[in-house]
């Protein structure tokens, strides 16, 4: 029996769960009931005023709009100038008006595959000085879009990147406007502010650390929210090109890649497909160098790895009754494609018990302690009944018994 998804049904998930991973709600249930409160409402306003001039996402609700700017022309103008450069890479100063700020437009939600064309865009670099660039990089650290990117990718999307620096009350993005920039918050309070019904209200704030702006360039939907500046502060932006040719782009095809990866990997077979997709939003990626220490012995846990491709070894240090002293690593184990390590620690709450080199040119998957607790607990007994297979192996090399779990 074929079963029709009704119209509708794929983007209105979309939605929720865009709102999901950027809320991250305690209460799943709570949250869908709120928000689809908010779509009901949101529908029947526009059945009212179906011609207001504005286009507004409140939290993924959208309406339409029909405004139009003449910034929009100058932007034309300014493209077209930046042709002449024959140049791979377009140096730029950093904008310094509003006024070149893409108009709202009613428009479908970004595919990367009509983008096929980007690769040939000259890489556009703002000049930093050293003090400028580390920053930067401090504020970009902890920027969950930025983890998945190659290094060679990060370095483009900080050479990209400009300083905005802000005044108390400054608007730096009006709610129903069309997305220009993605923000990184190096410093400052920002409050977000969101206009229903006529009233604006003051819905939650920034305080010196985070992003904003990506749902507008990700999906090409108006801002869903102004955000002010409370006090002076410091930003880094990223225009919409770029964001859409490094973050975007990649982003999607990492998830076309990793997720039949993912399906390949044993231990996760037993999850549902959604599981499975939850994990690939989560994966980050390391390479390591022939014979590059990826985990010492004794250390704590912060991850767990799975080889995408080449391959680790696995020694251990030992103590025989007879020496106390620790004797030289000993191999015990290899993993290679498919395969993983370094959940040991995080299933026993232990130290690492073993240390792990790279053998060749090799690149993990690696899933931090905080989603490991969050995505892998089914498939924590599988891990532990692989412990035992470990002390066998372990008995096997050193001729004495080892528990794993004490």
């Amino acid at each position: 029996m074929s079963i029709e998804i009704p119209d509708g049904l794929t983007d209105l998930l979309k939605g929720y769960t865009i709102e999901v991973l950027r809320v991250r709600p305690p209460d799943l249930v709570e949250f869908a009931v709120q928000y689809f409160t908010r779509l009901q409402e949101t529908r029947a306003n526009n059945l009212i005023s179906p011609t207001t001039p504005n286009r507004v996402e409140q939290k993924g609700v959208n309406f339409t709009t029909t405004e139009t700017t003449e910034c929009s022309e100058e932007e034309d103008e300014e493209e077209e100038e930046d042709d002449d450069f024959p140049e791979d890479i377009t140096f730029r100063p950093p904008p310094t008006s509003k006024c070149n700020r893409r108009v709202s437009v009613c428009a479908e939600a970004y595919n990367p595959d009509d983008d096929e064309d980007d690769d040939s865009e000259p890489r556009v670099v703002h000049p930093k000085s050293d003090g400028q660039r580390c920053r930067l990089q401090e504020a970009c650290r902890d920027i969950l879009l930025f983890k998945t990117l190659e290094q060679e990718q990060f370095s483009e999307v900080l050479d990209a990147m400009f300083e905005v620096l802000v005044k108390p009350q400054e608007h730096i993005i009006d709610q129903g406007d069309d997305g220009d920039n993605f923000y990184v918050i190096e410093r400052g309070v920002y409050d977000i502010v969101v206009q229903k019904d006529g009233v604006s209200r003051c819905v939650g704030k920034y305080d010196n650390k985070g992003s904003f702006g990506e749902l507008a360039l990700m999906y090409n939907t108006p801002r869903a929210a102004t955000i002010i500046a409370s006090q002076e502060g410091a930003l880094w932006a990223l225009d919409r090109a770029t964001f859409h040719r490094l973050i975007v782009r990649n982003n999607a095809k990492k998830r076309k890649m990793y997720e039949t990866f993912i399906e390949s990997v044993p231990l996760l077979k037993a999850l549902e497909l959604s599981e499975r997709m939850k994990i690939v939003d989560v994966l980050g990626i390391k390479s390591f160098k022939d014979g590059e220490l990826i985990i010492k012995q004794g250390d704590m846990a912060d991850c767990f790895y799975i080889v995408e491709s080449g391959q680790v070894k696995i020694l251990i240090k030992s103590k025989t009754k007879t020496n106390q002293r620790e004797n030289k690593e000993v191999e015990v184990a290899r993993c290679s494609r498919g395969q993983y390590f370094g959940e040991l620690a995080l299933v026993t709450n232990k130290p690492r018990a073993a240390s792990v080199y790279a053998v060749g040119e090799t690149k993990c998957l690696v899933i931090d302690v905080q989603a490991f607790e969050r995505l892998l607990g089914s498939c924590k007994e599988i891990m532990k009944r692989n412990i035992a297979s470990y002390e066998e192996q372990l008995v096997a090399l050193f001729g004495s018994s080892v528990d794993l779990r004490n």
